[in-house]
């Protein structure tokens, strides 16, 4: 399993050090392509779902399962680290179910990995656009359930302006991690 993780392969066997840097650098990095954002309502879109898959495909399920667990507890005790400069109000707004699924996007992406199921840039960018598609189910539940919208509301204003860039960012977190393997493969020898 850990042959198949970027992680491992880059910087060598994981140590609670290593690991606890690649969960803060990690979710920095989601924190920074949170920022970079085009103001759709009632949801932004970001580079958040590119840093979560990159994440995933390089941590693997859990490591990368556990940087979003601290990416979220970072938004939750205030630090501005969601879209826009949000932190925890963002947890009852219409972004809450993408901020959970999140979640299980990393653990998802670094499964794939780990089964190997995700390997070359064909086959990962496959398994990135299923998953992306996959986080429409808890980021739609929330304000289907909580907030009362309808399933035209869903459409227009959570789901459709985001297909086409959700499937970009896909492809292109397949093809960061994929020319990254090439580099650390050809090093190898």
């Amino acid at each position: 399993m850990n042959d198949r993780v970027l992680s491992t392969a880059v910087i060598g066997q994981d140590s609670w050090l290593r690991k606890a840097g690649l969960v803060l650098g990690g979710s920095f990095l989601i924190a920074l392509a949170a920022q970079v954002s085009v103001p759709f309502y009632p949801v932004p879109m970001t580079l958040s779902t590119l840093a979560i898959l990159f994440v995933g495909l390089s941590f693997g399920s859990r490591l990368g399962a556990v940087t979003l667990l601290a990416y979220l507890a970072e938004g939750a005790i205030g630090l501005p680290v969601f879209a826009n400069g949000m932190n925890g109000a963002a947890f009852f707004g219409p972004t809450a179910g993408f901020l959970i699924g999140f979640v299980g996007m990393a653990w998802l992406a670094g499964l794939a990995v780990e089964k190997g199921l995700a390997r070359g840039p064909v086959a990962t960018s496959l398994c990135t656009i299923g998953i992306s598609a996959l986080l429409y189910l808890p980021g739609l539940a929330w304000p289907a359930t909580m907030m009362g919208k309808t399933w035209d509301a869903l459409w227009s204003g959570w789901m459709a302006p985001f297909l086409l860039g959700d499937t970009v960012k896909a492809v292109l977190a397949a093809l960061i991690v994929s020319g990254i393997w090439t580099i650390v493969k050809s090093r190898r020898g």
